[in-house]
């Protein structure tokens, strides 16, 4: 008789066991389903990754409006393959002196609405949060406030480089320097190169360009990987420094005229692409898929709503070539 109890008080403790084992795997479920999942920084942006179809009717617009300017504008660029097609220009020609003085005169500028862009770029991106990263910035401002000269280059014609051993000097082709009659559109440039120097040797910025070309590529479906994101992470910090230029510099001119001068060398007709780059056209599409507020800015015919304009605060070891327009070798 007492064998036969224990062996009932043995079965009731397994069936007890069972359902408490039961009951803690419910509560624990519930309380997984009821609980939002928590998301590291670098994921808490996915949301806005993607653009709604509204956005993608506004980004196409913006890239018409800015072609039209481009074309109405007295001082517009001209478009890069336009600027391939031209003979060589001396350092001398008018064109390209005046070119020249430009750049020299806005270099300071520049320099400091690059080191702010990079700033804001990388707190947005969540890449200024720790020592490390942080120090790994001012050493890029560093690099952006020792570049002192422009140095105008018959032969590299339509381009402009910057060699990273010798981190001070931007070389600019003269049909370049000729092709970019604004302060605008030579800011723009200037601060892409400038965000070449920043980067350095070391690369210092490559998690933050190639976060920038992750959220292009959700937002265009565009494949923007290798080299192609350094060059548009560039683009977009030159849009970035012309616009608070803009800002901080009231003018007659309509707003989107001279915002439109910051990328409109791109409104190219032959839209060829390469390994490095994206074509002109799809870097405009890329542009103002990561800033929609300042595509927003660019449509003016009708109110848009929805689109907020952010405030801005903005190869081989050794050398770095970027070209608008043929590839060519490093110097």
């Amino acid at each position: 008789m007492k064998s036969k109890t224990r062996k009932l008080l043995s079965q009731r403790s397994v069936v007890v066991l069972i359902f408490v084992l039961s009951l803690f795997v419910s509560l624990c479920h519930d309380a997984r389903a009821q609980t939002p999942p928590r998301r590291s920084g670098a994921h808490s942006a996915r949301a806005r990754e993607t653009l709604s179809a509204a956005d993608r009717v506004l980004v196409e617009r913006a890239i018409g409006a800015t072609c039209t300017e481009r074309i109405q504008d007295p001082s517009g660029s001209m478009p890069i393959d336009a600027m391939q097609s031209r003979p060589s220009l001396p350092v001398s020609h008018p064109d390209a002196v005046a070119g020249w003085r430009r750049a020299e005169r806005l270099l300071p500028v520049t320099r400091t609405l690059v080191a702010e862009a990079i700033v804001n770029l990388a707190k947005e991106y969540d890449l200024y949060n720790t020592p490390l990263a942080r120090a790994r910035i001012n050493a890029a401002k560093a690099r952006v406030e020792a570049v002192r000269r422009v140095k105008p280059d018959v032969d590299a014609r339509d381009n402009a480089s910057v060699l990273l051993r010798e981190p001070r000097t931007i070389e600019f082709g003269t049909i370049f320097l000729a092709g970019l009659p604004s302060d605008e559109a030579m800011i723009s440039v200037l601060a892409h190169e400038l965000s070449h120097i920043a980067s350095g040797q070391a690369d210092s910025l490559r998690l933050l360009f190639r976060a920038i070309a992750h959220r292009a590529s959700a937002r265009t479906g565009l494949r923007i990987t290798g080299q192609r994101s350094e060059e548009l992470a560039c683009d977009l910090v030159g849009v970035i420094a012309a616009r608070e230029y803009i800002r901080q510099t009231p003018s007659w001119e309509p707003l989107p005229r001279r915002l439109a001068r910051a990328v409109e060398h791109n409104c190219v007709d032959d839209d060829a692409s390469d390994e490095d780059h994206l074509s002109p056209r799809n870097t405009i599409r890329a542009l103002f898929a990561l800033q929609t507020g300042l595509a927003g800015e660019m449509v003016v015919d009708r109110p848009i709503s929805g689109f907020s304009v952010p405030r801005l605060h903005l190869p081989e070891p050794g050398s770095m070539t970027t070209f608008r327009g043929q590839p060519q070798k490093p110097y």
